[in-house]
């Protein structure tokens, strides 16, 4: 079994490209970068060749989440959460994989009421 690849995005061989992709040593990256805040980590994203592709995470400094997501090929797929500071829901999107565009988007205030909804209607 093998453990999966991560870097610090602060470490000084990691660069982008001019095609925005992630380098590790001068070589296209595949395993997860990770940006930190004194020692808590606070972004988590995975990359294949280069590209964003598989979960993508962030978390307050307190190390309350903050976001989860699934990227693909760099593009947002499916439902991303995001949360307030107090762990109360703050909105729900939902990317389709027609164009990786919005689809659905709720937002909710930190005491967890709605206050806005919408979608996307499609022709």
């Amino acid at each position: 079994m093998s453990s999966v690849r991560r870097v610090d995005a602060d470490d000084p061989d990691v660069d982008i490209d001019m095609g925005n992709r992630m380098l590790y040593q001068d070589e296209l990256f595949t395993g997860e970068v990770a940006e930190y805040q004194g020692e808590q980590i606070v972004c988590l994203d995975v990359y294949l060749d280069g590209i964003r592709n598989g979960l993508s995470q962030m978390w307050y400094p307190d190390g309350t989440q903050k976001l989860q997501g699934t990227v693909v090929n760099g593009s947002a797929l499916g439902e991303f959460l995001e949360w307030h500071p107090n762990g109360v829901l703050k909105s729900r999107k939902f990317f389709d994989d027609d164009i990786y565009s919005l689809k659905e988007e709720s937002v909710w205030d930190e005491a967890g009421n709605l206050v806005r909804e919408w979608r996307r209607e499609d022709g």
